[in-house]
């Protein structure tokens, strides 16, 4: 079973974009970002003393960057493949 799309027996080809883990892994992403930011740049005193001391902006922020790189990479490793030919099967009955 081929894993391109391209070829013209090709009967399986890889999610890609529509896989719903790099979608997670995109937000997860973009949220990490902001919330980093938000630690790094617009903590106040007044924010660090409703968590006693502790940078939640910026903890949160890590925690959602390093879950976004784990989910990134579990897409790399583990692509879900697309029978087309099965797909196109289903459709018809």
């Amino acid at each position: 079973m081929s894993i391109s799309g391209s070829g013209q027996g090709a009967r399986a080809h890889r999610a890609g974009a529509f896989d719903i883990r790099l979608v997670i892994a995109t937000l997860f992403g973009v949220f990490g970002l902001i919330l980093t930011g938000m630690g790094l740049f617009g903590t106040s005193d007044a924010d660090l003393q409703k968590t006693d001391g502790m940078n939640i902006n910026l903890w949160t922020g890590i925690g959602l960057l390093v879950a976004a790189v784990l989910f990134a990479l579990w897409t790399w490793r583990r692509p879900i493949v697309v029978d087309t030919e099965a797909a196109a099967g289903a459709r018809r009955d």
